[in-house]
């Protein structure tokens, strides 16, 4: 784990703990202060395997030991196939508007390395200059090109296709440790990565409660408090992972239908669904299709919240409108 931690525990207690992850947070809660360090121990098992299996920012990772053989048939481990198998599965489910083929376009942006690392580097006199999103941006190839047997492990990467599966391997990793850590440990829990939540077993009286906001990291201002007793909440931003370029500023979400950031339309999109990633996959979309989502949210019956440029709330399919609810 020395290589996926980035920091020091900051804070624990008696049922939570809160740590540094991939240049993000994470959070640990559970409902059973006995089961605190077994769940701990599970949250690690499961972070560890998602970072070995997909990261495509360790030249060892599994993912890029796939993708350096294009054109053959190639084995999976349990671990990677789960996550292919999430990952278009979701790219179907959305109509392509979570591509996990837009690695490309993402690398163009300059999202070549750790968001920390590229937000450095757009820091430094020395780089300022790297173009953003161009016109010789292009198209996603396209999740269908891809052929995965998610019953025998095996896929099949045309060449030219690259994959990124920082759309669903987060969102999935919480929702793995949960289950896993209600199963183990018969405790409620809540696992939040970088913002990506998944509960499972009881949840606390009430239900688990959870600040809503532009980022999810200490600081950031809280627009509402809301209440989930199953599932997944996420919500994607247009405002957390961005970098100054020479084009100005770009962030991480593109849009596969033309390879670069969409239209300027939601700042933040916050979903509550039946998986963590379900949840992260509809508010993905939600600022791919800008003006078009809240159409898209409500004929799929999903409860979300949508902020604008100017910091106006649309709450769509029983997205609580008090300040705190469920």
């Amino acid at each position: 784990m020395s290589r996926l931690l980035t920091g020091p525990v900051r804070r624990r207690t008696a049922t939570r703990v809160d740590f540094d992850v991939w240049s993000t947070t994470a959070t640990l809660v559970v409902t059973d202060p006995d089961a605190l360090e077994s769940a701990q121990a599970d949250l690690d098992d499961e972070l560890a395997g998602i970072d070995a299996t997909c990261s495509r920012f360790r030249e060892d990772s599994e993912i890029n030991q796939v993708l350096a053989r294009p054109g053959r048939e190639v084995q999976l481990s349990a671990m990677l196939n789960a996550a292919i198998t999430q990952a278009l599965r979701v790219a179907a489910a959305t109509q392509y508007l979570v591509d996990p083929t837009v690695a490309a376009a993402v690398i163009a942006q300059g999202y070549d390395r750790d968001i920390a690392a590229v937000v450095a580097r757009a820091m430094s006199d020395g780089d300022i200059g790297r173009p953003g999103a161009t016109t010789t941006s292009r198209p996603a190839p396209g999740a269908w090109r891809i052929r995965h047997d998610p019953d025998t492990a095996s896929i099949f990467v045309p060449p030219g296709v690259g994959i990124d599966l920082g759309a669903t391997a987060k969102a999935l990793a919480a929702d793995r440790a949960a289950a896993r850590i209600a199963g183990s440990t018969g405790s409620g829990v809540l696992v939040s990565l970088g913002g990506d939540i998944a509960v499972a077993g009881g949840p606390p009286a009430g239900g688990w409660r959870v600040a809503v906001a532009d980022d999810h990291r200490e600081g950031s201002a809280t627009r509402q408090t809301v209440s989930i007793h199953s599932g997944g909440l996420a919500t994607s931003s247009t405002t957390a992972r961005r970098w100054r370029t020479s084009s100005g500023w770009v962030h991480h979400i593109v849009d596969p239908r033309t390879g670069r950031n969409p239209d300027a339309c939601w700042r933040t999109a916050s979903v509550a669904a039946a998986s963590c990633v379900d949840a992260n996959a509809a508010a993905t979309a939600a600022i791919v299709l800008g003006s078009q989502a809240p159409q898209w949210l409500i004929q799929r019956g999903l409860p979300a919240l949508l902020i604008d440029g100017a910091g106006d709330a649309t709450a769509l399919t029983g997205w609580p409108t008090t300040e705190v609810a469920a």
